[in-house]
């Protein structure tokens, strides 16, 4: 018989016999079966009764001829001695068996008691007071929950005739209409939604991180402009403009800084762990310099003092809102056992006294009162005293002591030294619409290489949402990740005409050459340099004022609740940047190495997926579009998805409602959320792709956009998946 890989079975040959074959030469009973030998008479031998008691079966005593030969005693005696130590280690490799065995027994039972008590706690991950323990609760973006039964979130979509926002949160997207109603610029609105975004959901954003955010002024051509759109009084801002405000390394960082080597005298030292949470993981924060670059650039139609007024005074008291209660009492498990993804805050008092009611045993529910007074008091500095109060003086000096009493490397002249920069957005034309985005190490360049490449299939939108244009779009999505392989914060690289040619109409047209319509293909096919990274975060908000003013905004704290380190006295959560950064190392199990263009050095900004973005109506100088999305890797993959649902024919709500599809390369398959068409899923499998669904409720990634048509009628959408609300007037 065939064996397994057409080797002929050998098992037969290599069985040992229980039974040895009776002898050919034995006579067989007269039924053909085999006979049964009767016991001799004669008494056994003294080799035999020797075995026998060594062995404790006793024989028959009956006399026998060999017992006085001295050659048979002197073997007998020998194998005896033989059978008695074989018999000794028999019983202690029992025993040692037995006591491995009674040793993970008692081991798991421990440890079933332990774990429930201890996963999810904060410590500092090396490097601070706590990091003794390597824990493990930080979220893998990689295994997420399978569908659950039951409906999904509420969406809403808003209309008016004057302005909208989208954001994730109703109570922001409402202060910061009431900006525009104020006659505040798109600029005014976007920097008070996002404050009060770091106010009530906190674990997204906040004054402790940064991002970047696109600008673009309402056309020239419009009568009643503001003097903040005047081209005559406000030189910087006549044409879209991008603000980079990540945050930057600080200066004593390199690239060896989370390597399992960086502190060999430390046993506590757990590296993956201490770019995530601790004074480590902490870079230097650039919310406030982006927003004042921005206000400088474009705003103005409100004061600066204004924008912050009403922030501070939510922050003194609001109610918890139901995403904050989702991230404060969601499961790792996913379901309604075991600890909370929360479960670190119960170790610290600040943190406890803030999201836990009294008593410290259950977090706060919704509908719950949460007070940040001290927050409250910085806003109020802050608007009072503009940025340079954060960067410099009294709460510069809290958060550098606070990061490095926890481990961290942050410094006063890190903080006095960050600078947004503002750059003239990217420029790039899908179907004949100019849109406006931010450039790297944002993934505003990769972004267009995806645009490029869909624009190349003249029937792409026209055939409308088939199983071919998925397989498509995930094929470009693949070589997209592939190409952001290549990418890192220009400055600090020497890549300067890869950076180049990736957003470039040649690079996509080599790309479409190589999709092959029929099926996907290996990692290998897609050339990517270096490993792929996965970042995190965030929130993003969309805005557009009664002028066609636009802002698509998207800023972060990272990871859920940043770094997990709060200022006491100013009540700022910083973030874990630092994590988005590449640690040099081993190959991975596909053979990439972590990317050189991505590790992080002093003044260096890591490189992010964010990819704000502004339309115009095709052969129009009117803005069409503010989108953007939040969701780390998957930014600009939902992002453009959210686009191709409009040009098939979607209204803005069910345009970013609707499911979508992720692949970054590694993990090696189609990451899609439930409620996809099966059968586009069964197309995609046809073709060879790994598909694999998880509930759509989750809130991985989510798009908050504003439209306005060609009648001048706003359209605003807030992504169900994160519960958002958006307004309009």
């Amino acid at each position: 018989m065939a064996g397994i890989g057409g080797r002929e079975s050998t098992d037969t040959d290599e069985r040992t016999p229980l039974l040895a074959p009776p002898d050919s030469s034995a006579p067989s009973s007269p039924t053909g079966s085999t006979a049964t030998l009767s016991p001799s008479a004669s008494r056994p031998s003294y080799r035999q009764r020797a075995l026998s008691r060594a062995s404790g079966n006793p024989l028959p005593l009956a006399a026998g001829p060999t017992d006085d030969d001295p050659a048979v005693l002197a073997e007998a005696e020998a194998e005896v001695a033989m059978a008695r130590r074989r018999a000794r280690r028999r019983v202690w490799a029992k025993r040692v068996l037995l006591g491995v065995i009674g040793f993970m027994l008692l081991a798991g039972i421990v440890l079933s008691i332990v774990l429930p008590l201890t996963v999810g706690r904060r410590g500092r991950g090396g490097g601070g007071e706590g990091g003794r323990k390597k824990k493990k609760d930080t979220p893998d973006m990689t295994h997420l929950p399978p569908p659950k039964p039951g409906a999904r979130n509420p969406s809403y979509l808003v209309s008016g005739w004057n302005g909208a926002v989208a954001s994730e949160e109703e109570r922001c997207s409402r202060m910061g209409v009431d900006v525009l109603r104020e006659n505040g610029t798109a600029v005014d609105a976007a920097i008070t939604t996002a404050l009060c975004i770091g106010v009530v959901n906190s674990f997204s954003s906040g004054i402790g991180g940064g991002g970047f955010m696109v600008i673009r002024p309402p056309s020239s051509t419009r009568h009643g402009l503001p003097s903040t759109y005047d081209t005559l009084r406000n030189p910087h801002c006549t044409h879209p403009i991008s603000v980079d405000f990540r945050e930057t390394a600080p200066l004593a960082s390199h690239p060896d800084m989370f390597t399992a080597s960086a502190r060999p005298d430390d046993p506590s030292w757990d590296p993956n762990r201490a770019s995530k949470v601790g004074g480590l993981a902490v870079g230097v924060p650039g919310e406030l310099r982006g927003f004042q670059a921005a206000y400088e650039a474009c705003g103005g139609g409100v004061s600066w003092e204004r924008i912050f007024r009403p922030v501070a005074q939510l922050a003194r008291e609001f109610r918890v809102g139901k995403e904050l209660h989702r991230r404060l009492n969601a499961r790792w498990s996913g379901g309604d056992e075991g600890p909370t993804i929360s479960e670190w805050i119960k170790d610290e008092e600040d943190w406890r006294a803030m999201f836990m009611r009294p008593g410290g045993n259950e977090f706060l529910q919704e509908g719950d009162i949460v007070r940040r007074e001290a927050y409250a008091r910085t806003l109020e500095k802050l608007g009072k005293g503009g940025a340079d109060v954060f960067y410099e003086g009294e709460i510069a000096d809290r958060i550098v002591e606070t990061v490095r009493k926890d481990g961290g490397i942050l410094s006063k002249d890190d903080m006095r030294s960050y600078k947004a920069i503002v750059r003239r957005a990217e420029e790039g034309t899908y179907r004949g619409r100019k849109y406006y985005t931010g450039s790297y190490p944002s993934g505003g360049p990769i972004i267009r290489m995806l645009f490029n490449v869909l624009d190349g299939y003249a029937d792409f939108v026209d055939a409308g949402r088939t199983g071919l244009a998925e397989h498509r779009f995930i094929e470009a999505m693949k070589f997209a990740f592939a190409a952001r392989t290549n990418v890192g914060d220009p400055p600090f690289i020497d890549n300067a005409a890869k950076l180049a040619e990736i957003p470039t109409r040649k690079y996509a047209d080599a790309v479409r050459g190589n999709i092959t319509d029929s099926r996907t293909h290996k990692l290998s096919y897609y050339h990517p340099r270096f490993d792929i990274k996965e970042d995190h975060g965030t929130t993003h908000l969309s805005v557009i004022d009664q002028w066609g003013g636009a802002v698509a905004l998207t800023t972060t704290v990272n990871l859920i609740f940043g770094s997990r380190l709060m200022d006491e006295e100013t009540g700022i959560i910083l973030n874990d940047e630092m994590d988005d950064f590449a640690t040099p190392g081993l190959p991975d199990a596909f053979g990439l190495r972590p990317s050189p263009f991505n590790y992080p050095v002093g003044g260096k900004r890591p490189l992010s997926s964010t990819a704000p973005l502004i339309m115009d109506h095709a052969n129009s100088d009117d803005v069409y579009l503010s989108l953007g999305g939040s969701g780390g890797s998957r930014i600009f993959g939902a992002v453009a998805q959210t686009l191709l649902n409009l040009d098939w024919g979607h209204d803005l709500s069910s345009a970013v409602e609707a499911p979508r599809v992720h692949h970054q390369l590694l993990p090696a398959y189609v990451s899609i959320e439930s409620t996809f068409r099966p059968d586009l899923v069964k197309e995609l499998k046809a073709r060879g792709h790994d598909v694999t669904l998880f509930d759509i409720n989750l809130g991985i990634a989510e798009v908050q956009a504003v439209m306005r048509d060609r009648d001048g009628r706003f359209f605003a959408a807030s992504d169900s998946r994160k519960n958002g609300v958006p307004a309009a007037f």
